[in-house]
């Protein structure tokens, strides 16, 4: 069993910056895909970051250039990098990781963009 808690998430203004970061408890394999997705209200849940094992990463178009998803294989944790946010960027954010076969889900954390 895996358990993932996010932090990170917050208010901030319209061109700030904000790192979320998540961490993982429990067995991580070695082949393992971690992903970030966001929900925003009155929207389906869209996935916005990923990154393998061997770190291959993919953006949505959304944010591609302004966010990044940098991982700790040691401290099974990773990280979204945000920056030049957007109002359309204010969802809840949730962390998730894909290993041994199963699919683990953060609790989710709040950002809030103001314009």
């Amino acid at each position: 069993q895996v358990q993932l808690v996010e932090a990170g998430g917050g208010l901030v203004q319209s061109g700030g910056s904000l790192r979320l970061s998540c961490a993982a408890s429990g067995s991580i394999f070695r082949i393992n895909t971690w992903s970030w997705y966001r929900q925003a209200p009155e929207k389906q849940r869209e996935v916005v970051a990923n990154i393998t094992s061997v770190g291959t990463t993919i953006y949505a178009d959304s944010v591609k250039v302004r966010f990044t998803i940098p991982r700790d294989n040691v401290k099974n944790m990773v990280y979204l990098q945000m920056s030049s946010l957007k109002p359309e960027d204010t969802a809840v954010y949730y962390c998730t990781v894909v290993t041994g076969g199963n699919k683990y889900w953060g609790q989710g954390t709040q950002v809030t963009v103001s314009s």
